[in-house]
């Protein structure tokens, strides 16, 4: 029953772990056109870091092999240029009449939005299957 719920506690990492993901996607969309920020310059795009981390000892004690969950280690700012737009109407554009845009990409962050929502749908099912089998195992012995 024990691994049960270590497959349950995985799988509840991985959804921690791509709700942040998704945090992050959502903001970085919601300031796909923000030029200036609060540091000065345009938004950066930001990205979440993901880390395996090795579970407790205690949590490992009578596992075989190496067991480990998924955390955000970081999430960072994207260091790509920001994206320079010819609109000399713009209230931040230089001398030359150019905007400097985020570097934010609209359809890679949906496309990243579908594949996090995915791995979310894959962790959910996964505890739904485990939770299955742990219910099945409590009507073979009850």
């Amino acid at each position: 029953m024990s691994s049960l719920i270590q497959a349950m506690k995985i799988a509840g990492t991985s959804l921690r772990a791509q709700r942040a993901r998704m945090n992050t996607i959502s903001s970085n969309l919601a300031n796909a056109e923000t030029t200036k920020t609060p540091e000065g310059g345009p938004y950066k795009r930001l990205d979440p870091i993901f880390q395996a981390v090795p579970m407790r000892f205690d949590e490992q004690l009578g596992q075989l092999g190496a067991v480990e969950e998924v955390e955000v280690s970081a999430i960072i700012e994207d260091q790509k240029p920001a994206r320079m737009v010819y609109d000399p109407n713009h209230p931040d554009a230089n001398e030359n009449g150019y905007v400097a845009m985020p570097n934010v990409n609209v359809v890679q962050e949906m496309v990243d939005m579908v594949s996090a929502s995915r791995s979310y749908e894959a962790s959910t099912s996964s505890i739904r299957a485990a939770k299955s089998m742990a219910q099945s195992a409590l009507d073979i012995t009850g």
